[in-house]
């Protein structure tokens, strides 16, 4: 295929559609590993301790995809900077499907005892490799393509993903959880989420395999301009670059899993709730998240990335203080709305976030050097739960975890603060962005 074809209109939204689809899977596989440990791990790996015991380490197994998501990050950064954008796409989906599949073929601990948990922390480590190099492979894909001055709606569209994944994880086990008694659901229905993965993946395959590679990447191979150690560089050269990126998720990360998985837990352990009602609000704020991600995206072309984020993030501080006073009501309804409320701040803040992390950097360096924000997600969504959890067993109040959703929210802030204006940025310059006098950035 020629530069031309790659250009052409119609490359745009088959790289959108792509992107889409495929992430969405690999979130769906994420997010039910998360969802179960909830619900299911928590009992089926980890039936000798305490219920809360057991939910901290079911938990803490569902962080090591987060610890291994740097690492993938790593790895594929460099593939995706050396070898291309589309071969990433296609392993990371390889990597997550089967892995997600084989847990639920996994026996539990009454059945193969200790090995149960270990051969769990295993797979999970394995699917956050995958998802640690897909991120950006789907983000890069989509921002490399199409029109300069939609780059903010055009990389959202992974973000998406996200909350799609998210939906049919949670649609699946609610659905399961709700059809089946409650000892079927735990002996084998769980698993058939699992399973459903192997399936998913195979349509995932065939989708990415017909997209043509990034045009930018394309032009940055034919001029020999590739980075022999991309990493190394953008570390010795562009450290502010990584701290940014780092900051931007921080806040972002931990006041997303505080809403949609620390919730499962508040709900069921400190209210006395079914689990079946944080799951169905989780799945409906996701599904309102849906279209606002790609909006907030657009509205960051137009208005910028750090105004939108910003807004975003104080929002989400703001509304963890009334978040958990209206689960306390323990009323369905202002459960959801508040669910609602939550996503929407945290999509105003996810929908500039791929296109502003990529910006960051330049073409030659742009896969390598999104492996800092995957850094940051060890440090905040993956621990974020177990946090809030230890947080109101020490303090014996949840506003403690209110307090820490706006401590690390303040980091993000920061980093906002530090971070160069980059939604008109020119991409095909070699060089990454740097900050401008607020007098000189364009509008």
């Amino acid at each position: 295929m020629t530069d031309t074809e790659h250009r052409t209109p119609s490359a745009p939204r088959k790289v959108l559609a792509a992107a889409l689809v495929g992430t969405s899977l690999e979130w769906y596989d994420f997010f039910l590993y998360a969802a179960a440990s909830a619900v299911v791990f928590n009992k089926l790996f980890f039936p000798s301790f305490s219920p809360v015991a057991g939910t901290l380490l079911a938990f803490t197994t569902a962080a090591v995809g987060f610890v291994a998501r740097p690492l993938g990050g790593i790895i594929f950064g460099h593939i995706g900077d050396r070898v291309g954008r589309k071969q990433v796409l296609i392993t990371t989906l390889l990597m997550m499907g089967g892995a997600t599949f084989l847990i639920g073929c996994l026996p539990g601990f009454t059945t193969i005892g200790v090995a149960a948990p270990i051969l769990l922390a295993v797979l999970r480590f394995v699917q956050g490799i995958g998802l640690g190099g897909e991120w950006g492979g789907a983000v890069l894909m989509t921002l490399e393509h199409g029109d300069p001055k939609r780059r903010g709606f055009n990389a959202s569209w992974p973000q998406v993903g996200v909350p799609m994944g998210n939906l049919a994880a949670a649609g699946v086990l609610g659905v399961l959880s709700a059809v089946l008694p409650e000892e079927a659901f735990l002996s084998w229905g769980w698993r058939i989420g699992f399973l459903l993965s192997g399936v998913l993946m195979l349509v995932g395959l065939w989708i990415r395999r017909t997209i043509a590679e990034s045009p930018l990447f394309t032009e940055v191979e034919n001029k020999g301009e590739k980075v022999k150690l991309p990493l190394l560089e953008v570390i010795r050269n562009h450290p502010r670059g990584l701290l940014v990126s780092m900051g931007l998720r921080i806040g972002t990360d931990v006041a997303f899993y505080t809403f949609t998985s620390y919730i499962l837990v508040y709900l069921s352990t400190a209210l006395g709730i079914s689990k079946s009602v944080g799951l169905n609000a989780v799945l409906i704020a996701s599904a309102v998240q849906i279209p606002l991600i790609p909006l907030f995206g657009s509205l960051s072309d137009r208005y910028g990335r750090r105004p939108v984020y910003a807004i975003g993030a104080v929002s989400a501080a703001l509304w963890s203080f009334a978040f958990f006073p209206l689960l306390d009501t323990k009323s369905t309804v202002v459960i959801v709305l508040a669910t609602i409320v939550a996503l929407i701040t945290h999509a105003c803040m996810y929908g500039p976030q791929a296109s502003f992390v990529a910006e960051l950097f330049a073409t030659k360096l742009r896969f390598s050097g999104a492996a800092g924000y995957q850094l940051a997600g060890v440090i905040s969504g993956g621990i974020a739960p177990i946090v809030s959890i230890a947080l109101v067993a020490q303090f014996g109040t949840v506003y403690a975890v209110s307090v820490y959703v706006v401590a690390m929210l303040a980091l993000t802030l920061i980093a906002l603060k530090a971070a160069p204006e980059t939604a008109h940025a020119d991409l095909a310059d070699d060089a990454p962005v740097h900050p401008q006098p607020l007098s000189t950035r364009p509008h």
